[in-house]
């Protein structure tokens, strides 16, 4: 078996040792080399030849962004981002995955329990080790013009995505794509406590749509899209009085996670019926395959992102091997094929 080479960058030492002991036990991941800053990383990654680095966004003599910014140039590789959980830190996360970091974990001693690290340490690292390259797209500067408006209906249609690896910049692109009266959405993006809330501030800055992190019993109208925040799960529900709201609650990780793909989809199944529309974007793993076969089971329409344009071409595939998409569609097509399948919804 061929072994994933992992090189830890972090300045502090303590971190360093706790990720390397993190990943000590695991069959298929080896550690090859960790380094203080960027420059020593710079010498590593040419002597060890690493398959996935982790990287600290805040350490001396060159800050984890402009490295990333550089390496992602001259010698682009997997980058999983150790991240502290402050508002700067966030902020910062969110720009290393649009320059073309992969994946995001809390540093060590915030929210993680050693055994939670060495689960979603060694599952980031794989999902990594899988992960399709791509080019760090331009930078919105400002909310983009949007799709013109839909028509009035109902507002009982509902608009279902899942994501993870890869899936911050691809919810993105989809909701960019996606007019500012939109069905109500709901998203479950894999992704840790605290980064969910600054992944949802970026959107709401950028794209049409009101977009927050959810809160329990918040509602869901057209026009608002509400992300399910970091080590929850988000469920949907009828409202008493018609339409409907959210639930977030805690509970065992699904998949190996919380939040869950399939939680929510499964619950957007029951309360929403026909009227959903479930897509199921990049990601490493089955989360949200069995929820999107659900949808699919009650009449609604499915979409699955194609692999082509995938970061990992992981829960996707899994759905469409079940049967579970009634479509498949490359990113770029993804919110004319929501579009197109809304206009079917009541018919």
């Amino acid at each position: 078996m061929t072994k994933i080479k992992v090189l830890i960058v972090d300045d502090s030492a303590i971190v360093r040792k706790l990720l390397s002991e993190a990943l000590s036990d695991e069959q298929d991941i080896e550690v090859v080399g960790t380094a203080p800053d960027p420059f020593v990383a710079r010498d590593k990654i040419l002597a060890l030849k690493p398959d996935v680095l982790t990287l600290d966004i805040e350490m001396p003599r060159m800050d984890g962004l402009t490295f990333l910014k550089k390496l992602m140039h001259y010698q682009p590789m997997p980058v999983v981002v150790i991240s502290s959980l402050g508002q700067a830190g966030c902020q910062a996360t969110m720009e290393a995955l649009r320059l073309g970091a992969v994946d995001v974990l809390g540093k060590p001693g915030g929210p993680y329990s050693v055994g939670e690290l060495k689960v979603d340490l060694a599952a980031k690292i794989r999902a990594a080790a899988a992960a399709r390259l791509r080019r760090a797209p331009a930078e919105p500067s400002a909310k983009q013009e949007p799709p013109p408006l839909l028509a009035a209906s109902d507002g009982s249609a509902i608009i279902a995505i899942g994501a993870s690896t890869g899936g911050t910049e691809a919810i993105q692109s989809v909701l960019l794509g996606m007019p500012a009266n939109s069905p109500g959405m709901v998203i479950t993006q894999h992704i840790p406590a605290v980064f969910s809330l600054a992944f949802a501030n970026r959107l709401n800055e950028i794209c049409p749509m009101e977009v927050k992190e959810a809160r329990d019993g918040d509602t869901l109208t057209r026009g608002r899209v509400l992300i399910a925040p970091g080590n929850f799960h988000m469920l949907l529900r009828k409202s008493n009085g018609g339409g409907y709201r959210v639930t977030v609650q805690d509970g065992p990780r699904i998949c190996y996670q919380r939040p869950s793909v399939d939680v929510m989809f499964s619950s957007v199944a029951e309360a929403a019926g026909s009227n959903a529309v479930g897509v199921i974007l990049t990601g490493m793993g089955s989360d949200g395959a069995r929820g999107l076969l659900k949808i699919k089971q009650t009449g609604a329409r499915t979409i699955a992102q194609d692999e082509a344009s995938c970061i990992v071409f992981g829960m996707p595939k899994e759905a469409i091997r079940m049967g579970a998409a009634d479509q498949v569609a490359s990113l770029s097509r993804i919110p004319a094929a929501i579009l197109g399948q809304l206009s079917r919804i009541g018919r």
